[in-house]
């Protein structure tokens, strides 16, 4: 497909372009945003000026961080990305580029004297050096269609990149006497995905001889010739998906090679391992059904580990520890006894050891394997989300957020656990407002388990006085209400606004133990929803919660959440929010594009009696029991859960009388990535709730 498949962290922080250089220098200077801090707390236009913290890598001989940067102008409706070096031995940091140009994806040629970067050249994406200070930025590739992932060989003699490819004729190749015509011709699924048309183009990895003294590249190679199918695996996958072994002999990398039907049906993704010696290619999970992700070679290449799933169209199954031994050709899942998910895995030096973050109790922290004895020790505690880490002898360099925190880097003792804060990069503007208390409750569900759930107070909190009070329904659907800083759905800014928000962790999230993930499929409108409800229903009960004053919010799944409780909440609350959510369950199957997730967690086609139940729990099928204000958000992009549920819904609503607003977004996908719209997303979400809550 024809599109930068950048890292899913990429894709929040940037806006999208296709200028040429000379076009990018003719641009006005970037100004970055001014808010007003009078009011003392958070703001949209404080929350669009924090600056985004991005990729993180240390340097070679581990005495540097490179970091990304992002800043955002309002004014201007864009974004931009510099580069940065902390010098772990004085704790300074420089800034290292300066201009017009965005810089995405730097990474430490593997001598340490230069950084390699994409940026724009010629209207497309390309490999750039720089030395290690900033100096003489140079492009050294030339891709007709551009350069989306890169890496240097770690014998620095070549680099891989992908690049996308030619397959399939366009339509312009078939009736070239017709070159007005706009048309779109599909044979089969998936037709789209995310938030793009198919087209005849593919990500490839490509190889090329890399001469390290002029930066330039030569004999470039295409792996994967005339395949029809994508690395990374879109539509979120970057770089992760591929890496060199230690001696620069082959690249392991993650596919899906599906097509049609299949693709759209099945999970199954697989590591690859291409000897460059043989010019050959071994699939090294032939036969396992689910993802199988991310490959890391070991520090001597005689291992490999990725993340395993086990089930075929089970995209939230639990993501296992795998490790291939070549020396002996076998394979050993190490979290049979491990009932987490395991991601982003780094060797220790002598490689008895895995490092890795997992998801425990609705946060995410850094832990470690043991190989040789098969234990697993949990490094970090704390009411935090750790998004990344790159391993030095006894510590780490990590990336850390909360609920009260964007993204900061951090230094971490792997013995201890001991935490040291290395960047502040929002710390003033932090210093100059007053976040609500985030604290931790564990509330009695209507089967007699305990529920972790969030509750989020506004800045100077008075127990006294009663406050208006937002449910939170997460989406995912599997995805754990964890210590999150989010640029949409932020807690903080809700309670600055005088919300109390209650966010439980309800049936069906990660973090809390397989059973307790896998228990909402094939059971949207059940025991997650009287989760939902007890999660309210408590709260309610606080004397500092006005039980007349109640709201429900969420995306995605949480916006399906808000269309069922529509029907079914009984008069609790006052009003509703639905972004992006599913509301007619038939048609959600026959719009979306990634079948495997309706098939999996609907229990199959709409026209299978064998999934009757699960469809009786579809929102329009309790319309007739509306009777709340409500507002419905959508992207005209979104190809996931697509535009025609919002209109069903808000035609619906209006229909039964009741006030109801549809707020439309034609260029936005799942999310809203824009400054000016995602501020406006604020004011109206805002407004909304004003109305009928305060």
């Amino acid at each position: 497909m024809k599109k930068i498949n950048l890292l899913f962290a990429i894709l929040l922080a940037i806006l999208s372009f296709s200028c040429s250089e000379n076009e990018l220098l003719k641009e006005e200077i970037f100004k970055p945003n001014e808010p007003d801090f009078s009011s003392g707390v958070l703001t949209p236009e404080i929350l669009w000026s924090f600056g985004r913290i991005g990729e993180t890598q240390l340097s070679p001989d581990k005495t540097k961080v490179l970091y990304a940067l992002s800043y955002y102008s309002i004014e201007q409706n864009k974004s931009k990305r510099e580069l940065y070096i902390i010098d772990l031995q004085d704790n300074s940091t420089t800034r290292l580029t300066s201009n017009n140009f965005n810089e995405y994806s730097p990474i430490w040629r593997p001598d340490g004297k230069k950084i390699g970067f994409l940026s724009a050249s010629n209207g497309s994406f390309q490999i750039w050096e720089m030395n290690a200070d900033g100096t003489n930025p140079v492009v050294i590739s030339d891709v007709e269609n551009g350069v989306s992932n890169f890496l240097y060989a770690p014998t620095q003699d070549k680099i891989m990149f992908t690049s996308d490819v030619k397959i399939y004729p366009s339509v312009e190749d078939l009736y070239p006497n017709l070159p007005e015509a706009n048309v779109k011709i599909y044979t089969d699924l998936m037709f789209r995905h995310w938030d793009v048309f198919e087209d005849e183009y593919f990500s490839h990895v490509f190889i090329a001889d890399y001469n390290s003294q002029n930066s330039t590249l030569d004999n470039i190679i295409d792996i994967m010739i005339d395949e029809p199918y994508d690395v990374p695996v879109p539509p979120f996958d970057g770089v992760e998906n591929i890496t060199w072994s230690p001696d620069g002999e082959k690249i392991a990398y993650t596919c899906k090679k599906l097509e049609g039907v299949a693709a759209a049906t099945s999970t199954n993704s697989d590591i690859y391992i291409y000897d460059l010696n043989l010019n050959s290619t071994e699939n090294l999970t032939q036969g396992m059904m689910g993802y199988d992700k991310n490959p890391v070679f070991s520090n001597t290449g005689d291992k490999i580990a990725w993340e395993s799933m086990e089930r075929d169209g089970y995209e939230a199954d639990k993501v296992r520890i795998f490790v291939h031994d070549f020396s002996i050709n076998q394979t050993k899942n190490y979290s049979q006894n491990f009932d987490q998910n395991a991601f982003q895995f780094s060797w220790n030096k002598d490689d008895t050891k895995l490092f890795f973050i997992s998801g425990i109790k609705a946060t995410e922290q850094i832990f470690s394997l043991d190989l040789t004895t098969n234990i697993f020790t949990q490094i970090t505690q704390g009411t935090h989300n750790y998004t990344g880490f790159s391993l030095v002898e006894n510590f780490a360099v990590a990336n850390k957020m909360s609920m009260s925190l964007p993204v900061e880097i951090f230094k971490v003792d792997l013995a201890t656990g001991t935490e040291t804060q290395l960047s502040f990069v929002n710390k003033d503007m932090l210093d100059k407002i007053t976040l609500g208390k985030v604290e931790e409750r564990w509330i009695t569900t209507t089967d007699n388990k305990q529920m972790l759930t969030w509750i989020i107070y506004p800045p100077n909190f008075d127990p006294s006085k009663k406050y208006p009070t937002l449910l939170y329904c997460q989406g995912g659907p599997q995805s754990a209400v964890s210590q999150f800083f989010s640029y949409r759905w932020n807690f903080q800014i809700m309670a600055a606004n005088g919300y109390i928000i209650v966010a439980p962790n309800r049936r069906g999230l990660p973090s809390f133990g397989q059973e307790w993930n896998e228990q909402i499929s094939k059971d949207y409108g059940g025991q997650n929803m009287l989760d939902y409800l007890a999660a309210i229903d408590t709260m309610a009960k606080e004397s500092f919660v006005d039980e007349t004053k109640l709201g429900a919010v969420g995306a995605s799944y949480g916006g399906f959440s808000v269309f069922w409780l529509a029907g079914n909440h009984q008069k609790r609350f006052k009003t509703f929010i639905s972004h992006d959510g599913i509301f007619n369950f038939s048609s959600m199957y026959g719009t979306t594009e990634e079948l495997w997730f309706v098939e999996w967690d609907l229990g199959g086609k709409y026209w299978n009696p064998d999934s009757v139940n699960c469809y009786s729990a579809s929102p329009n099928l309790f319309v007739q029991n509306w009777d709340t204000p409500i507002l419905i958000v959508q992207g005209g992009k979104d190809f996931r859960v697509t535009e025609g549920q919002a209109f069903e819904a808000f035609t619906a609503a209006k229909k039964m009388g009741i006030d109801a607003e549809l707020l439309y977004f034609p260029e936005e996908n799942h999310w809203v990535l824009s400054p000016q719209n995602g501020v406006l997303w604020q004011y109206e979400f805002f407004r909304w709730l004003n109305k009928y809550l305060k």
